[in-house]
């Protein structure tokens, strides 16, 4: 591409964002006009892509960690030949539009994950990383190169100030990710001004203390921006850092080098001067002169031949290899439906009485049998979480001392993302962005706070992260109140689309997994909670069915009227059918204790057990009316905190302070979990209420 060709392209990419920005009186436009020269190399000479089937599983992915220079992303994709038309750049931040103000997984094609929160990309495209090397190692061999997919990442100042980024950015060089490729924008400016102002470290000796491989390059001069990508694509053994010196704004006379530009319009003024400033002839807004066009389009059909000669070596090996193109299907489509799950799951655990981590471990072992893209770890918490997949191989550097750990490889199960919270959630969302693989990770559930932002995200983006969280109430002892979850459980509930398990024994245990592995909810991230304590076996009906379990709330035992005339207590509203006692996880046996002593009191009562409020939630009104009577009362029992329980019922039996230091016994009965403390606060209120 000539010089003057090339300039004209980079400078129709700045004043589209700029337009973008200026049409929408609302963005950042300073970002995308410094990174216009970098993002015209990557598309152009080095991005494999097809916009006519966006989810190519080879191709690379291209992360805009710096999320709020949205209006980049959208250029490179309206130009690139995906499905957003010009209609939609100019409907930038708009109601209903495909170019949200911060770029948006499944709602945009061509967009990779879902950014705005800095540091989250990042750490994400270290995910997709870790996921093509997995791939690479189970599928790749003489015969054909399955995966080859390089991961490039955008990121800013702000993003490399975030500690999240600092944390996956050493697991990624720990692990040696030679396939990620991260640019950094160095411009040195944020929003308070220079980035001076809180900023003074090396950041390239940083990254080369994390094991990476840095360059430096004038992110304005194409050479160097080439030869560097070059040498990092080269650079197999070691992520790569290129820190590119750029310009925010580049190309605005008077707002160019200064946080003015960061998030905010141009104004026509500055506009208008920064289009005579570019020699830019043309006077329509959104316009895309025809030779740019055919740059791109040039580029499309390039990487479309390539698909296709990618697809018939695929083909080939398909045909030639049908037992691990069977094994490549299954990572890509989960085999079974949830019901089926659960009907290989339950033998595992039985009747089995243990703590629910444990019994969440032995669903484990049983689920990786069946399904072989389940892959996950712990934040160095395997033998507290249980959940480690026996009989697999770790993930960490093949330069890692046998002695330490004998045959490492990426063909591997167990992934050990250290004591690293925010950076496990978020590379697990990557790994399950880049897709073909069941995954999770796992810590304590009071640490799930470190993780909130990979949480949220996750539930943002509609992908099948699991989040597997331990040690769920004060009955952790006595480690004391730092380590008692008492919100978090709520915490967890409280965000939009992400299902929350807390199963009561080993047969909800297998239910909470099956749910979350069946292939009808790989749109849904889920989080489980489990027990360090030895929970009870519940006593069900005998006309129960397991797959009650699946609709997230389902009867344990119900109402008996056979009461004893001689009894306490009777209901003095004759229109009320019962007490409902609503039970999740650990409290599920003082429930049914209670159930039983509440009933020869003479008050009915039936127990429902609800470990997902999500799944029971999707079920349709009737359901809820069937589970909870006209006129009946409603108890929730739940070792945490109770005020959002009120939308399900009258009475609430929790606990919302801090705890303390004791052994699980003492604190239940300080707390007053014990059946009978239960039963007597509970009358306590029903005969202050009038109600019996």
């Amino acid at each position: 591409m000539q010089a003057q060709l090339r300039e004209q392209c980079a400078n129709t990419i700045r004043l589209l964002a700029a337009d973008m920005v200026q049409s929408a009186n609302s963005g950042h436009p300073g970002a995308p006009m410094g990174l216009a020269d970098i993002t015209l190399a990557l598309w152009t000479e080095f991005l494999r892509y097809n916009p006519d089937q966006p989810d190519w599983v080879n191709r690379d992915r291209f992360v805009l960690s710096a999320g709020h220079a949205s209006a980049l992303l959208y250029a490179m994709l309206h130009l690139a030949g995906y499905d957003l038309p010009m209609e939609e750049l100019k409907q930038f931040r708009q109601w209903d539009s495909r170019t949200p103000g911060h770029p948006e997984f499944r709602l945009t094609d061509g967009v990779e994950c879902t950014t705005g929160p800095l540091g989250a990309g990042f750490s994400n495209g270290v995910g997709m990383a870790l996921a093509a090397k997995m791939h690479a190692a189970r599928f790749n061999d003489q015969d054909f190169t399955l995966i080859t997919a390089n991961i490039y990442v955008l990121c800013s100042d702000g993003d490399l100030q975030e500690g999240v980024s600092a944390e996956s950015a050493a697991l990624a060089g720990h692990l040696g990710l030679g396939n990620l490729i991260a640019i950094y924008d160095s411009n040195q400016i944020t929003i308070a001004g220079d980035a001076r102002l809180s900023m003074s470290e090396n950041v390239g000796q940083r990254f080369e203390a994390y094991g990476w491989h840095v360059q430096h390059c004038n992110g304005h001069d194409h050479d160097q921006i080439v030869q560097a990508t070059k040498a990092a694509r080269a650079e197999e053994g070691k992520p790569s850092l290129i820190i590119a010196k750029t310009t925010i704004g580049k190309g605005s006379p008077n707002k160019q080098g200064t946080s003015d530009i960061h998030g905010s319009p141009l104004g026509d003024e500055e506009l208008a001067a920064t289009k005579r400033a570019l020699g830019w002839e043309y006077s329509e807004r959104f316009y895309v002169p025809d030779e740019v066009r055919e740059v791109f389009a040039n580029r499309k059909a390039e990487n479309i031949e390539e698909y296709d000669h990618w697809q018939e070596l695929f083909n080939q090996w398909q045909s030639t290899h049908p037992e691990k193109a069977k094994t490549w299907s299954q990572h890509w489509e989960p085999p079974y439906g949830e019901d089926q799950l659960l009907e290989e799951l339950i033998p595992a655990v039985a009747d089995k009485v243990d703590a629910t981590r444990s019994l969440s471990g032995l669903v484990i072992q049983q689920a990786a049998k069946l399904l072989p893209g389940l892959v996950g770890g712990s934040a160095d918490l395997e033998p507290s979480t249980k959940t480690l997949i026996k009989n697999a191989q770790s993930i960490v550097p093949a330069s890692l001392d046998s002695q330490v750990l004998p045959d490492p490889s990426f063909s591997g199960r167990n992934i050990h993302f250290g004591i690293r919270e925010h950076a496990m959630g978020s590379i697990v969302n990557g790994i399950s962005l880049f897709g073909g693989f069941q995954v999770f990770g796992s810590t304590f559930l009071v640490f799930s706070d470190y993780m909130r932002p990979s949480l949220r995200l996750a539930a943002l983006s509609g992908i099948s992260s699991i989040f597997v969280f331990t040690h769920d109430s004060y009955a952790v002892g006595e480690d004391g109140p730092t380590h008692q979850p008492i919100e978090h459980a709520w915490a967890l509930r409280l965000i939009p689309e992400l299902e929350v398990w807390r199963p009561s024994d080993a047969l909800e245990t297998a239910a909470a997994w099956a749910y979350v592995l069946g292939r009808d909810h790989v749109f849904t991230p889920a989080a489980i909670l489990l027990t360090r304590q030895k929970t009870a076996l519940l006593e069900r009906m005998g006309d129960f069915d397991p797959r009650d379990m699946l609709r997230g709330a389902y009867i344990v035992q119900d109402f008996s009227y056979e009461l004893d005339e001689k009894a306490a207590y009777s209901l003095k509203n004759p229109d009320c059918p019962g007490l409902v006692l609503i039970s999740t996880g650990s409290e599920g046996g003082a429930t049914q204790q209670l159930r039983l002593e509440l009933q020869q009191l003479g008050i009915p009562t039936r127990h429902v057990s609800m470990p997902c409020i999500e799944a029971m939630e999707y079920e349709e009104p009737s359901f809820q009316d069937y589970l909870f009577p006209a006129d009946s009362l409603v108890i929730s029992i739940e070792a945490g905190s109770e005020g959002p329980w009120r939308k399900y019922a009258d009475y609430l039996l929790g606990y919302s302070d801090f705890g303390a230091s004791a052994p699980e016994r003492v604190l239940r009965k300080q707390f007053g979990f014990e059946p009978e403390q239960l039963r007597d606060t509970l009358i306590e209120w029903l005969k202050e209420d009038g109600v019996i």
